[in-house]
Protein backbone atom coordinates (compact mmCIF):
# COMPACT_ATOMS: atom_id res chain seq x y z
CA UNK A 1 0.00 0.00 0.00
CA UNK A 2 1.36 3.41 -0.94
CA UNK A 3 2.19 5.87 1.83
CA UNK A 4 1.05 8.80 -0.35
CA UNK A 5 -2.43 9.90 0.83
CA UNK A 6 -2.86 11.88 -2.38
CA UNK A 7 -3.32 8.65 -4.33
CA UNK A 8 -6.56 8.01 -2.44
CA UNK A 9 -8.22 11.40 -2.99
CA UNK A 10 -11.51 10.61 -4.72
CA UNK A 11 -12.85 13.18 -7.14
CA UNK A 12 -11.20 16.16 -5.44
CA UNK A 13 -11.13 19.30 -7.59
CA UNK A 14 -9.82 22.55 -6.07
CA UNK A 15 -12.15 25.52 -6.55
CA UNK A 16 -12.07 29.14 -5.47
CA UNK A 17 -13.52 29.62 -1.98
CA UNK A 18 -17.27 30.17 -2.06
CA UNK A 19 -17.60 29.42 -5.78
CA UNK A 20 -18.86 25.79 -5.70
CA UNK A 21 -22.60 25.44 -6.43
CA UNK A 22 -24.81 23.13 -4.39
CA UNK A 23 -25.71 19.86 -6.06
CA UNK A 24 -28.71 19.43 -3.75
CA UNK A 25 -31.77 21.53 -2.88
CA UNK A 26 -32.53 21.63 0.87
CA UNK A 27 -36.16 20.79 1.58
CA UNK A 28 -38.36 19.16 4.23
CA UNK A 29 -40.59 16.13 3.60
CA UNK A 30 -44.06 15.98 5.15
CA UNK A 31 -44.16 12.60 6.92
CA UNK A 32 -46.91 12.97 9.53
CA UNK A 33 -48.70 9.60 9.63
CA UNK A 34 -46.75 8.55 6.52
CA UNK A 35 -44.98 5.18 6.28
CA UNK A 36 -41.19 5.35 6.28
CA UNK A 37 -39.35 2.07 5.65
CA UNK A 38 -35.99 1.12 7.14
CA UNK A 39 -34.21 -1.97 5.81
CA UNK A 40 -31.36 -3.40 7.88
CA UNK A 41 -30.38 -5.39 10.94
CA UNK A 42 -27.70 -3.40 12.72
CA UNK A 43 -26.53 -0.14 14.27
CA UNK A 44 -27.02 2.03 11.18
CA UNK A 45 -30.62 0.90 10.88
CA UNK A 46 -31.07 1.67 14.58
CA UNK A 47 -29.62 5.18 14.10
CA UNK A 48 -32.15 5.92 11.36
CA UNK A 49 -34.96 4.49 13.49
CA UNK A 50 -34.00 6.72 16.43
CA UNK A 51 -33.88 9.75 14.14
CA UNK A 52 -37.32 8.98 12.73
CA UNK A 53 -38.56 8.29 16.25
CA UNK A 54 -38.43 12.07 16.82
CA UNK A 55 -41.09 12.53 14.13
CA UNK A 56 -44.73 11.54 13.69
CA UNK A 57 -43.92 9.10 10.86
CA UNK A 58 -45.17 5.49 10.87
CA UNK A 59 -41.95 3.50 11.04
CA UNK A 60 -41.73 0.12 9.31
CA UNK A 61 -38.53 -1.87 9.91
CA UNK A 62 -37.66 -4.73 7.57
CA UNK A 63 -35.14 -6.82 9.49
CA UNK A 64 -34.97 -10.61 9.33
CA UNK A 65 -32.28 -10.86 12.02
CA UNK A 66 -32.21 -7.64 14.08
CA UNK A 67 -29.24 -7.16 16.36
CA UNK A 68 -30.13 -6.98 20.09
CA UNK A 69 -30.11 -3.16 20.34
CA UNK A 70 -32.37 -2.86 17.28
CA UNK A 71 -34.67 -5.60 18.57
CA UNK A 72 -34.92 -3.74 21.90
CA UNK A 73 -35.84 -0.50 20.10
CA UNK A 74 -38.54 -2.29 18.11
CA UNK A 75 -40.02 -3.81 21.26
CA UNK A 76 -39.88 -0.61 23.32
CA UNK A 77 -41.24 1.70 20.63
CA UNK A 78 -43.85 -0.71 19.27
CA UNK A 79 -43.00 0.06 15.63
CA UNK A 80 -44.03 -2.20 12.76
CA UNK A 81 -41.48 -5.00 12.32
CA UNK A 82 -41.29 -7.37 9.35
CA UNK A 83 -38.87 -10.18 10.26
CA UNK A 84 -38.43 -11.19 6.63
CA UNK A 85 -35.96 -10.88 3.80
CA UNK A 86 -36.70 -7.78 1.74
CA UNK A 87 -39.29 -7.94 -1.02
CA UNK A 88 -40.81 -5.22 -3.19
CA UNK A 89 -44.09 -5.53 -1.26
CA UNK A 90 -42.41 -4.12 1.83
CA UNK A 91 -42.35 -0.69 0.17
CA UNK A 92 -46.09 -0.55 -0.30
CA UNK A 93 -47.44 2.88 0.64
CA UNK A 94 -44.03 4.16 1.74
CA UNK A 95 -43.16 7.87 1.60
CA UNK A 96 -39.40 7.41 2.12
CA UNK A 97 -36.96 4.48 2.27
CA UNK A 98 -33.73 4.12 4.26
CA UNK A 99 -31.40 1.26 3.39
CA UNK A 100 -28.75 0.06 5.86
CA UNK A 101 -27.98 -3.58 5.11
CA UNK A 102 -24.23 -3.02 4.83
CA UNK A 103 -24.16 -5.31 1.77
CA UNK A 104 -23.37 -3.47 -1.47
CA UNK A 105 -25.35 -5.78 -3.72
CA UNK A 106 -28.40 -5.75 -1.45
CA UNK A 107 -28.21 -1.97 -1.01
CA UNK A 108 -28.07 -1.49 -4.79
CA UNK A 109 -30.99 -3.81 -5.45
CA UNK A 110 -33.23 -2.25 -2.77
CA UNK A 111 -32.40 1.27 -3.96
CA UNK A 112 -33.28 0.29 -7.53
CA UNK A 113 -36.64 -1.14 -6.40
CA UNK A 114 -37.43 2.06 -4.46
CA UNK A 115 -36.77 4.15 -7.56
CA UNK A 116 -38.90 1.82 -9.67
CA UNK A 117 -41.74 2.52 -7.26
CA UNK A 118 -40.89 6.25 -7.36
CA UNK A 119 -40.04 6.42 -3.65
CA UNK A 120 -37.07 8.61 -2.59
CA UNK A 121 -34.32 6.45 -1.08
CA UNK A 122 -31.32 7.03 1.20
CA UNK A 123 -28.59 4.38 1.38
CA UNK A 124 -26.26 4.63 4.37
CA UNK A 125 -22.61 5.35 3.44
CA UNK A 126 -23.35 5.04 -0.29
CA UNK A 127 -23.99 8.61 -1.51
CA UNK A 128 -24.02 7.53 -5.17
CA UNK A 129 -27.16 5.48 -4.46
CA UNK A 130 -28.99 8.26 -2.58
CA UNK A 131 -31.87 10.38 -3.85
CA UNK A 132 -31.60 12.47 -0.69
CA UNK A 133 -29.15 12.82 2.20
CA UNK A 134 -29.93 12.67 5.90
CA UNK A 135 -28.89 15.96 7.52
CA UNK A 136 -27.75 16.55 11.06
CA UNK A 137 -30.85 17.94 12.77
CA UNK A 138 -31.35 20.44 15.56
CA UNK A 139 -34.81 19.61 16.87
CA UNK A 140 -36.91 22.34 18.45
CA UNK A 141 -40.22 21.10 17.09
CA UNK A 142 -41.99 22.65 15.31
CA UNK A 143 -38.70 24.36 14.46
CA UNK A 144 -36.05 22.24 12.79
CA UNK A 145 -32.59 23.15 11.56
CA UNK A 146 -30.94 20.76 9.11
CA UNK A 147 -27.23 20.77 8.29
CA UNK A 148 -26.06 18.83 5.25
CA UNK A 149 -22.78 18.26 3.43
CA UNK A 150 -24.06 16.32 0.39
CA UNK A 151 -22.84 13.19 2.15
CA UNK A 152 -19.20 14.30 2.17
CA UNK A 153 -18.65 15.23 5.83
CA UNK A 154 -21.07 13.67 8.34
CA UNK A 155 -18.66 14.27 11.25
CA UNK A 156 -18.42 17.95 10.29
CA UNK A 157 -22.20 18.33 10.14
CA UNK A 158 -22.53 16.74 13.59
CA UNK A 159 -19.98 19.20 14.99
CA UNK A 160 -21.91 22.12 13.51
CA UNK A 161 -25.16 20.66 14.83
CA UNK A 162 -23.70 20.52 18.34
CA UNK A 163 -22.64 24.19 18.14
CA UNK A 164 -26.06 25.35 16.95
CA UNK A 165 -27.86 23.16 19.47
CA UNK A 166 -25.85 24.71 22.31
CA UNK A 167 -26.57 28.24 21.09
CA UNK A 168 -30.37 27.85 21.01
CA UNK A 169 -32.72 27.77 23.98
CA UNK A 170 -34.12 24.28 24.66
CA UNK A 171 -37.61 25.87 24.84
CA UNK A 172 -37.50 27.53 21.44
CA UNK A 173 -40.15 25.15 20.13
CA UNK A 174 -42.50 26.12 22.97
CA UNK A 175 -42.02 29.76 21.99
CA UNK A 176 -42.83 28.98 18.35
CA UNK A 177 -46.04 27.17 19.35
CA UNK A 178 -47.10 30.12 21.52
CA UNK A 179 -46.44 32.48 18.60
CA UNK A 180 -48.65 30.35 16.37
CA UNK A 181 -51.45 30.62 18.94
CA UNK A 182 -51.19 34.44 18.94
CA UNK A 183 -50.90 34.82 15.17
CA UNK A 184 -54.68 35.28 14.54
CA UNK A 185 -54.91 38.01 17.21
CA UNK A 186 -51.85 39.80 15.84
CA UNK A 187 -53.29 39.73 12.31
CA UNK A 188 -56.60 41.11 13.60
CA UNK A 189 -55.38 43.90 15.88
CA UNK A 190 -52.04 45.02 14.41
CA UNK A 191 -51.62 46.51 10.93
CA UNK A 192 -49.22 44.92 8.47
CA UNK A 193 -45.75 46.33 8.15
CA UNK A 194 -43.47 47.88 10.76
CA UNK A 195 -45.90 47.63 13.71
CA UNK A 196 -46.46 43.92 13.22
CA UNK A 197 -42.75 43.22 12.65
CA UNK A 198 -41.91 45.14 15.82
CA UNK A 199 -44.43 43.06 17.78
CA UNK A 200 -42.88 39.77 16.65
CA UNK A 201 -39.35 41.03 17.26
CA UNK A 202 -40.30 41.93 20.83
CA UNK A 203 -42.22 38.65 21.21
CA UNK A 204 -39.27 36.47 20.22
CA UNK A 205 -36.57 38.43 22.04
CA UNK A 206 -38.31 40.10 24.97
CA UNK A 207 -40.28 39.22 28.09
CA UNK A 208 -42.44 36.59 26.37
CA UNK A 209 -39.39 34.58 25.33
CA UNK A 210 -37.77 34.95 28.73
CA UNK A 211 -40.90 33.66 30.52
CA UNK A 212 -41.04 30.65 28.20
CA UNK A 213 -37.33 30.03 28.85
CA UNK A 214 -38.12 29.82 32.58
CA UNK A 215 -41.00 27.42 31.96
CA UNK A 216 -43.66 29.92 33.11
CA UNK A 217 -46.29 29.59 30.38
CA UNK A 218 -48.96 31.59 32.24
CA UNK A 219 -46.61 34.56 32.63
CA UNK A 220 -45.62 34.26 28.95
CA UNK A 221 -49.30 34.52 27.94
CA UNK A 222 -49.70 37.60 30.13
CA UNK A 223 -46.60 39.20 28.60
CA UNK A 224 -47.83 38.44 25.05
CA UNK A 225 -51.22 40.06 25.77
CA UNK A 226 -49.58 43.10 27.34
CA UNK A 227 -47.29 43.47 24.35
CA UNK A 228 -50.29 43.30 22.03
CA UNK A 229 -51.98 46.17 23.90
CA UNK A 230 -48.77 48.21 23.72
CA UNK A 231 -48.71 47.85 19.94
CA UNK A 232 -45.41 45.99 19.97
CA UNK A 233 -43.42 48.69 21.75
CA UNK A 234 -39.85 47.49 22.41
CA UNK A 235 -39.16 46.45 26.01
CA UNK A 236 -35.88 47.30 27.69
CA UNK A 237 -34.20 44.55 29.67
CA UNK A 238 -30.89 44.00 31.45
CA UNK A 239 -28.90 40.80 31.83
CA UNK A 240 -26.14 40.87 34.46
CA UNK A 241 -23.81 38.36 32.83
CA UNK A 242 -20.79 36.58 34.26
CA UNK A 243 -18.06 36.36 31.63
CA UNK A 244 -16.11 33.83 33.66
CA UNK A 245 -12.33 34.08 34.06
CA UNK A 246 -11.83 35.10 30.43
CA UNK A 247 -11.49 31.92 28.36
CA UNK A 248 -14.15 31.77 25.64
CA UNK A 249 -14.88 28.09 26.23
CA UNK A 250 -15.61 28.74 29.92
CA UNK A 251 -18.50 31.04 29.04
CA UNK A 252 -21.85 29.42 29.87
CA UNK A 253 -24.27 28.49 27.08
CA UNK A 254 -26.85 30.90 28.51
CA UNK A 255 -24.33 33.75 28.52
CA UNK A 256 -23.49 33.00 24.90
CA UNK A 257 -27.17 33.13 23.91
CA UNK A 258 -27.66 36.40 25.78
CA UNK A 259 -24.69 38.00 24.00
CA UNK A 260 -26.29 37.08 20.66
CA UNK A 261 -29.58 38.70 21.73
CA UNK A 262 -28.28 41.92 23.27
CA UNK A 263 -28.54 45.25 21.47
CA UNK A 264 -25.87 46.75 23.74
CA UNK A 265 -22.93 45.14 25.59
CA UNK A 266 -21.75 47.12 28.61
CA UNK A 267 -18.49 45.55 29.74
CA UNK A 268 -15.75 45.93 32.33
CA UNK A 269 -12.11 46.35 31.35
CA UNK A 270 -11.14 42.90 32.62
CA UNK A 271 -13.44 41.16 30.13
CA UNK A 272 -11.27 40.06 27.15
CA UNK A 273 -12.04 41.28 23.64
CA UNK A 274 -12.59 37.68 22.50
CA UNK A 275 -15.57 37.36 24.88
CA UNK A 276 -17.04 40.72 23.84
CA UNK A 277 -16.68 39.70 20.18
CA UNK A 278 -19.05 36.77 20.79
CA UNK A 279 -21.95 39.24 20.77
CA UNK A 280 -23.94 40.27 17.70
CA UNK A 281 -21.90 42.12 15.13
CA UNK A 282 -24.30 45.04 15.16
CA UNK A 283 -24.48 45.28 18.96
CA UNK A 284 -23.18 48.50 20.48
CA UNK A 285 -20.15 48.00 22.76
CA UNK A 286 -19.69 50.32 25.75
CA UNK A 287 -16.66 50.02 28.02
CA UNK A 288 -17.11 51.16 31.61
CA UNK A 289 -13.48 50.56 32.55
CA UNK A 290 -12.97 49.79 36.23
CA UNK A 291 -9.36 48.64 36.20
CA UNK A 292 -7.31 49.13 39.34
CA UNK A 293 -6.39 52.81 39.59
CA UNK A 294 -8.26 53.68 36.39
CA UNK A 295 -12.04 53.92 36.88
CA UNK A 296 -13.51 55.42 33.70
CA UNK A 297 -17.02 55.49 35.21
CA UNK A 298 -18.27 55.52 38.77
CA UNK A 299 -20.72 52.86 39.91
CA UNK A 300 -23.47 55.49 40.02
CA UNK A 301 -22.67 56.39 36.40
CA UNK A 302 -22.93 52.72 35.40
CA UNK A 303 -26.26 52.35 37.21
CA UNK A 304 -27.64 55.42 35.45
CA UNK A 305 -26.38 54.17 32.07
CA UNK A 306 -28.15 50.81 32.47
CA UNK A 307 -31.41 52.50 33.44
CA UNK A 308 -31.24 54.92 30.50
CA UNK A 309 -30.49 52.17 27.95
CA UNK A 310 -33.39 50.07 29.22
CA UNK A 311 -35.76 53.04 29.03
CA UNK A 312 -34.75 53.40 25.38
CA UNK A 313 -36.07 49.87 24.83
CA UNK A 314 -32.59 48.35 24.52
CA UNK A 315 -31.73 44.81 25.58
CA UNK A 316 -28.47 45.12 27.47
CA UNK A 317 -25.85 42.55 28.45
CA UNK A 318 -23.96 43.95 31.44
CA UNK A 319 -20.83 41.84 31.11
CA UNK A 320 -18.70 41.33 34.20
CA UNK A 321 -15.55 39.30 34.76
CA UNK A 322 -16.09 36.10 36.74
CA UNK A 323 -19.51 35.91 38.39
CA UNK A 324 -21.58 39.09 38.77
CA UNK A 325 -22.54 38.18 42.35
CA UNK A 326 -18.95 37.69 43.55
CA UNK A 327 -17.27 41.09 43.97
CA UNK A 328 -19.07 42.28 40.84
CA UNK A 329 -21.15 45.00 42.56
CA UNK A 330 -24.26 43.42 41.07
CA UNK A 331 -26.18 44.27 44.25
CA UNK A 332 -25.96 48.00 43.56
CA UNK A 333 -26.99 47.57 39.93
CA UNK A 334 -29.93 45.34 40.86
CA UNK A 335 -31.11 47.92 43.40
CA UNK A 336 -30.99 50.70 40.79
CA UNK A 337 -32.90 48.59 38.25
CA UNK A 338 -35.55 47.59 40.79
CA UNK A 339 -36.05 51.23 41.79
CA UNK A 340 -36.48 52.19 38.13
CA UNK A 341 -38.94 49.33 37.51
CA UNK A 342 -36.73 47.68 34.88
CA UNK A 343 -36.67 43.93 34.33
CA UNK A 344 -33.41 42.07 34.74
CA UNK A 345 -31.93 38.66 35.42
CA UNK A 346 -28.63 37.19 36.52
CA UNK A 347 -26.60 34.91 34.26
CA UNK A 348 -24.00 33.26 36.52
CA UNK A 349 -20.39 32.87 35.48
CA UNK A 350 -17.44 30.78 36.62
CA UNK A 351 -15.72 32.76 39.33
CA UNK A 352 -11.92 33.07 39.30
CA UNK A 353 -11.46 30.99 42.44
CA UNK A 354 -12.89 27.95 40.66
CA UNK A 355 -10.78 28.56 37.57
CA UNK A 356 -7.63 28.91 39.66
CA UNK A 357 -8.42 25.71 41.53
CA UNK A 358 -8.93 23.88 38.23
CA UNK A 359 -5.62 25.20 36.87
CA UNK A 360 -3.74 23.97 39.92
CA UNK A 361 -5.77 20.74 40.21
CA UNK A 362 -6.53 21.97 43.69
CA UNK A 363 -9.42 20.68 45.85
CA UNK A 364 -11.01 23.70 47.51
CA UNK A 365 -12.63 21.37 50.02
CA UNK A 366 -11.05 18.11 51.14
CA UNK A 367 -12.66 15.50 53.32
CA UNK A 368 -11.10 15.44 56.77
CA UNK A 369 -8.98 18.52 56.00
CA UNK A 370 -11.12 21.46 54.82
CA UNK A 371 -14.91 21.43 54.89
CA UNK A 372 -15.54 25.16 54.37
CA UNK A 373 -14.51 27.78 51.83
CA UNK A 374 -14.16 31.56 52.20
CA UNK A 375 -14.16 34.10 49.35
CA UNK A 376 -12.58 37.41 50.31
CA UNK A 377 -10.44 40.25 49.00
CA UNK A 378 -7.05 41.27 50.27
CA UNK A 379 -8.46 44.66 51.15
CA UNK A 380 -10.58 43.03 53.87
CA UNK A 381 -7.33 42.73 55.82
CA UNK A 382 -6.53 46.44 55.69
CA UNK A 383 -8.28 47.41 58.92
CA UNK A 384 -6.96 47.09 62.44
CA UNK A 385 -9.38 44.30 63.35
CA UNK A 386 -9.16 40.91 61.67
CA UNK A 387 -12.34 40.06 59.71
CA UNK A 388 -14.55 37.27 61.03
CA UNK A 389 -13.44 34.84 58.32
CA UNK A 390 -9.88 34.86 59.69
CA UNK A 391 -11.06 32.62 62.52
CA UNK A 392 -12.24 30.10 59.93
CA UNK A 393 -8.73 30.00 58.45
CA UNK A 394 -7.41 28.89 61.83
CA UNK A 395 -9.93 26.02 61.87
CA UNK A 396 -8.84 24.68 58.48
CA UNK A 397 -11.04 26.52 55.99
CA UNK A 398 -9.68 27.19 52.51
CA UNK A 399 -9.33 30.95 51.87
CA UNK A 400 -9.64 32.27 48.29
CA UNK A 401 -8.31 35.83 48.14
CA UNK A 402 -9.32 37.98 45.14
CA UNK A 403 -7.07 40.86 44.04
CA UNK A 404 -4.54 39.82 46.65
CA UNK A 405 -1.14 40.54 45.09
CA UNK A 406 -0.78 44.14 46.28
CA UNK A 407 -1.58 43.29 49.91
CA UNK A 408 -0.04 39.82 50.02
CA UNK A 409 2.55 40.70 52.66
CA UNK A 410 0.00 42.18 55.07
CA UNK A 411 -2.40 39.25 54.54
CA UNK A 412 0.36 36.76 55.32
CA UNK A 413 1.71 38.70 58.31
CA UNK A 414 -1.66 39.19 59.95
CA UNK A 415 -2.80 35.60 59.42
CA UNK A 416 0.44 34.31 60.93
CA UNK A 417 0.17 36.71 63.86
CA UNK A 418 -3.36 35.44 64.43
CA UNK A 419 -2.02 31.91 64.73
CA UNK A 420 -2.08 30.42 61.23
CA UNK A 421 1.10 28.36 60.77
CA UNK A 422 3.73 29.87 58.49
CA UNK A 423 4.02 26.56 56.64
CA UNK A 424 0.37 26.58 55.54
CA UNK A 425 0.23 25.82 51.82
CA UNK A 426 -0.42 28.63 49.32
CA UNK A 427 -1.28 28.61 45.60
CA UNK A 428 -1.22 31.70 43.37
CA UNK A 429 -2.62 31.95 39.84
CA UNK A 430 -2.42 34.94 37.51
CA UNK A 431 -5.01 35.04 34.68
CA UNK A 432 -6.78 31.94 35.98
CA UNK A 433 -8.48 29.83 33.32
CA UNK A 434 -6.74 31.54 30.40
CA UNK A 435 -4.01 30.30 28.04
CA UNK A 436 -1.60 32.94 29.41
CA UNK A 437 -2.06 31.87 33.03
CA UNK A 438 0.91 31.67 35.41
CA UNK A 439 0.93 29.49 38.51
CA UNK A 440 3.02 29.66 41.69
CA UNK A 441 3.13 27.54 44.82
CA UNK A 442 4.68 27.93 48.24
CA UNK A 443 3.96 28.52 51.91
CA UNK A 444 2.26 31.33 53.77
CA UNK A 445 5.63 32.74 54.79
CA UNK A 446 6.55 33.00 51.08
CA UNK A 447 3.49 35.05 50.14
CA UNK A 448 5.14 38.51 50.59
CA UNK A 449 7.23 37.67 47.50
CA UNK A 450 4.19 38.61 45.40
CA UNK A 451 4.43 42.29 46.32
CA UNK A 452 7.99 42.42 45.02
CA UNK A 453 6.97 41.29 41.54
CA UNK A 454 6.29 44.00 38.94
CA UNK A 455 5.40 41.56 36.17
CA UNK A 456 2.04 40.41 37.58
CA UNK A 457 -0.22 42.52 35.39
CA UNK A 458 -3.29 40.28 35.19
CA UNK A 459 -5.82 39.48 37.94
CA UNK A 460 -4.24 37.38 40.70
CA UNK A 461 -5.99 34.72 42.79
CA UNK A 462 -4.41 33.57 46.06
CA UNK A 463 -5.62 30.36 47.71
CA UNK A 464 -4.52 29.55 51.28
CA UNK A 465 -5.16 26.46 53.37
CA UNK A 466 -4.21 22.90 54.16
CA UNK A 467 -6.24 21.62 51.19
CA UNK A 468 -3.79 23.43 48.90
CA UNK A 469 -1.19 20.81 49.77
CA UNK A 470 -3.14 18.51 47.43
CA UNK A 471 -2.57 20.83 44.45
CA UNK A 472 -0.61 19.77 41.37
CA UNK A 473 2.52 21.68 42.39
CA UNK A 474 4.53 19.08 40.54
CA UNK A 475 3.42 20.65 37.27
CA UNK A 476 6.35 22.03 35.33
CA UNK A 477 4.46 25.29 34.79
CA UNK A 478 3.93 25.86 38.54
CA UNK A 479 6.83 27.87 39.96
CA UNK A 480 8.00 28.20 43.57
CA UNK A 481 7.21 31.55 45.22
CA UNK A 482 10.30 31.35 47.42
CA UNK A 483 12.62 30.96 44.44
CA UNK A 484 11.37 34.25 43.00
CA UNK A 485 11.73 36.01 46.35
CA UNK A 486 15.38 34.96 46.54
CA UNK A 487 16.00 35.95 42.92
CA UNK A 488 14.50 39.37 43.55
Amino acid sequence: MSDNPGLYLKGYRPVAFGSAPLSVFPAFFRIRNEVVVIVGDGEEALNKARLLGQTSALIRIVSPNPEPVLARFIAEQGVEHLAEDFTSAHLSGARLVFVATGDEAADTAIAAEARRQRIPVNVVDRPDLCDFYTPAIVNRAPLAIAIGSEGTGPVLTQMIRASIDAALSPRLGDLARLADAYRPAVEKFLPKGAVRRLYWRSFFSGDVARRIDRGDEAAAHAAAKKLLKEQGAPQGYIWLVGAGPGAEDLLTLRAQRVLMEADVIVHDALVPDAIIAMGRRDAERLSVGKRKGCHSKSQDDINALLVELARQGKRVARLKSGDPLVYGRAGEEMAALREAGIGFEIVPGITSAFAAAADMELPLTLRGVASSLVFTTGHDMSGEILPDWARLALSGATIAVYMGSSVAASVAARLMSAGLHEDTAVAVVENAGRPDRRMFHGLLKDLPALEKRSDLLGPVMVVIGDAVAGAAIHKAESLALRRHEIAA
